[in-house]
């Protein structure tokens, strides 16, 4: 539920207006060396200095001063696993090695609804701790699953994007369903959540492999019927996992073309990996509004290959960046960035800090479509914000003793930092971590 109360939170407030252009481009963000946001009703009532905010607050209104830290809009997530949790971390070769061998195990465990609403409190926790305020998850194949997902995001007043996994082969028969019941379960769910309070529903089919076309068909009914939806899956991870995709979809122009051919691609749509992208695909992508969501740490972990940011981009693909726990190795938007950050220095691609930032707020939210609401500190968007720390160990004290501009501490941050670093996290203006 969102915090009722009026406050003020002071301190050095940045957020972004366009995805900067370079280092000099003070246009793309603004920012203020003694900010205050004014939240009421868990929303941003007034953004500005400080001294203009105060004024004209009133006498009652709590001031929570976070000064000398920075307050940004909270970090977004774009493509996570919630049955997961208990994933991350383990050992494997590569993707379909790891699916088969720790993935769809931990998943089966999901048919349980206070094992589900057990880890959902456990992975909320940890979003919460790293400075996440939202978050797309792919939850299990078990409707209960969802039911755990969007309840404890419920109890906690964060906008949340989420839904049941759909698989109906080569998976265990304990986790597969049929297209029927997918479609069945998925419109059941949908309608429960969908809408309801700060809750998205998301079409979820895992990827072509674990879907006949005849889930895949389901899918696109489910998004034809509910156009206002997303749908998540994944994209030209793992060159096996490619080569076996052409396999069941011998049809098929390339590995999109089986999402094309079902009507599965638009500006709601988020692929994750899109690694190993062909000319062609490059293009679809571009003419749907299809999002590539970059997940570095787990491209990194398995194995998989090196996300061509600016081949993306140049193609006009819409990107994102997530953390991808489990096959992702942290949950901490931070450390996502400076492995990111890693992966395009390999190729030449330079990611300043600020693009950093912007990426992890208002590009991510844009890639969501979701900007009028989250992403921003702008007046009448929803109070998630998070509070940063530059200082918040020894190493990043040391370093920003000599640190002397807002790039610097921001890249200390990204390179540095973790859940230490995260002072507070507020979602609907409400105080979730201390």
């Amino acid at each position: 539920m969102a915090d009722k109360t009026q406050k003020i939170l002071r301190g050095r407030l940045l957020s972004f207006s366009a995805a900067p252009k370079g280092p000099d481009d003070t246009q793309a963000y603004s920012y203020i060396e003694d900010g205050a946001l004014l939240v009421r009703g868990g929303k941003i009532a007034a953004c500005g200095k400080f001294a203009d905010v105060a004024s004209s607050a009133g006498e009652e209104t709590t001031i929570i001063d976070h000064r000398p830290h920075l307050i940004l809009p909270g970090f977004i997530d774009t493509h996570i696993h919630f049955p997961q949790a208990q994933v991350i971390a383990s050992w494997a070769d590569q993707l379909l090695d790891w699916l088969n061998d720790y993935t769809f195990p931990a998943e089966m465990k999901f048919a349980d609804k206070a094992h589900a609403d057990r880890i959902a409190g456990a992975f909320f926790d940890a979003l919460v701790a790293h400075g996440t305020t939202t978050a797309s998850a792919y939850c299990s194949s078990h409707p209960a699953s969802v039911d755990a997902y969007f309840e404890e995001a419920e109890r906690r007043g964060m906008l949340m994007l989420g839904g049941k996994t759909m698989m109906d082969r080569n998976a265990p028969a304990d986790l597969c369903d049929t297209a029927q019941s997918a479609f069945d379960d998925s419109k059941a769910l949908l309608e429960k959540w969908h809408g309801r309070g700060r809750a998205h529903y998301v079409i979820t089919p895992r990827f072509a492999i674990t879907s006949t076309p005849g889930q895949l068909e389901a899918a696109g009914s489910l998004l034809q019927e509910y156009p206002d939806c997303h749908l998540q899956t994944h994209i030209n991870e793992n060159h096996n996992e490619i080569a076996y995709t052409l396999e069941l979809y011998p049809e098929a122009a390339d590995y999109l073309g089986v999402y094309e051919g079902f009507g599965l691609l638009g500006r709601k749509t988020l692929l994750g990996h899109c690694i190993h992208m062909n000319d062609r695909e490059l293009g679809v992508m571009r003419e749907t509004g299809s999002v590539a969501v970059f997940c570095p740490t787990s491209n990194l972990f398995l194995g998989s290959g090196l996300f061509n940011k600016a081949g993306l981009e140049q193609a006009g693909v819409r990107t994102a960046i997530a953390t991808d726990v489990g096959g992702g190795t942290n949950y901490s938007m931070l450390r996502t960035l400076d492995e990111g950050y890693k992966v395009l220095q390999l190729q030449r691609q330079r990611l300043h800090p600020l693009d950093c930032f912007h990426w992890i707020t208002l590009g991510n939210a844009k890639a969501l479509s979701l900007q009028d609401r989250i992403g921003t500190l702008e007046p009448g968007t929803d109070a998630d914000l998070v509070v940063l720390n530059a200082r918040a160990t020894q190493p990043m004290a040391l370093r920003m003793e000599t640190a002397e501009t807002l790039s610097e501490e921001l890249f200390v941050l990204q390179t540095l930092g973790d859940d230490r670093a995260v002072v507070e996290t507020y979602a609907a203006g409400k105080a979730l971590k201390s």
